[in-house]
């Protein structure tokens, strides 16, 4: 009766149940969801960078980094060998480490860095470290001698079919206005 008094012979008894029980509804919702952002934690910085390590990324960095000087060198004989090794040193190495490190924190959590971690610390994972360079190698080839092969063909059947020219530029469309010829020219 003393709820119904308060609000003015409203029985509140059942209300105040009802958002008791609404309460905790919504706290089991927060508890649930919680858990759900637990069990799906952000790696640790240490973590990736175990990833990172058994990947081998920074032997492969500095492996690109030594690739890539020989190739500059190449082509800038000019420029002394000394000044193209400033790019394969270690720290260079370790500032690309650095701002790796959060990409793999957004794309994965704690618990598939774990897993990876497994994965490629086991045999079967270490002959995909070792393996996939050259996989890669070959399918990039592959790849370039498809892509040019089908370029090949598409340019020579629009040739066929007159959609361009020998030279394989779109001839001039009726009534698309030509460049202006300069004055004098004939």
């Amino acid at each position: 009766m003393r709820g119904q008094a308060a609000r003015g012979g409203v029985n509140t008894n059942n209300e105040e149940r009802d958002m008791r029980q609404w309460i905790k509804i919504g706290a089991g919702f927060v508890l649930a969801a919680g858990m759900g952002a637990a069990s799906a934690a952000q790696p640790s910085e240490a973590q990736v960078r175990q990833l990172m390590d058994v990947f081998g990324v920074g032997r492969m960095l500095s492996q690109m980094n030594t690739q890539m000087a020989g190739v500059m060198s190449r082509q800038l004989p000019c420029v002394p060998a000394s000044y193209w090794q400033s790019f394969v040193d270690a720290n260079g190495t370790r500032d690309l480490t650095n701002r790796m490190v959060p990409i793999y924190q957004r794309h994965f959590t704690a618990e598939d860095i774990d897993g990876l971690l497994k994965f490629y610390r086991s045999p079967l994972g270490q002959k995909v470290i070792t393996q996939m360079p050259a996989t890669m190698a070959e399918g990039m080839q592959i790849g370039q001698q498809w892509g040019k092969q089908r370029a090949q063909g598409m340019i020579a059947e629009l040739q066929k079919k007159g959609t361009i020219d020998a030279q394989g530029r779109c001839p001039a469309a009726p009534g698309v206005a030509q460049p202006a010829k300069p004055k004098g020219a004939r």
